[in-house]
């Protein structure tokens, strides 16, 4: 079985929405929502072979992760303090934290500071791990 696009387009769309920068949830609601969605999601659909779909949307999931809390470290101040905590080089810290690209691109930057592991021990669910746990195929 395979998934139509409109019901991956679907899918983004809701995780856009629970994701938005803008929302003004707390972190750990955002994560709870999430998850919910995305347990849900996975469970529904575990039948189609989605095995590539789930790595690439992980990947995209993650980078809306550390856009988010790029943005709540609004100040360079606060930037450099969380750098710092993630045991960054000094260079790497003054380089990242001093940046005037958008969210989205520091995002990537910040591949670096807040790797996959992080993201997990923060409580962030892999859609990927998730759906090979569940998987029938």
């Amino acid at each position: 079985m395979l998934l139509n696009t409109k019901t991956v387009r679907k899918m983004k769309d809701r995780i856009r929405e629970i994701t938005r920068k803008s929302k003004g949830w707390g972190n750990e609601y955002r994560r709870q929502k999430l998850t919910e969605y995305v347990r849900g999601w996975i469970n529904y659909y575990k039948l189609a072979d989605m095995k590539g779909l789930m790595a690439e949307t992980d990947e995209w999931l993650r980078r809306k992760i550390r856009a988010i809390y790029w943005k709540q470290w609004k100040k360079v101040k606060t930037r450099y303090r969380n750098l710092r905590a993630l045991k960054l080089e000094e260079w790497q810290v003054h380089q990242i934290a001093n940046s005037r690209k958008g969210y989205w691109r520091t995002a990537q930057m910040l591949n670096v500071a807040l790797t996959n592991k992080i993201i997990a021990r923060l409580g962030y669910i892999s859609m990927s791990d998730y759906y090979l746990k569940i998987c029938e195929n």
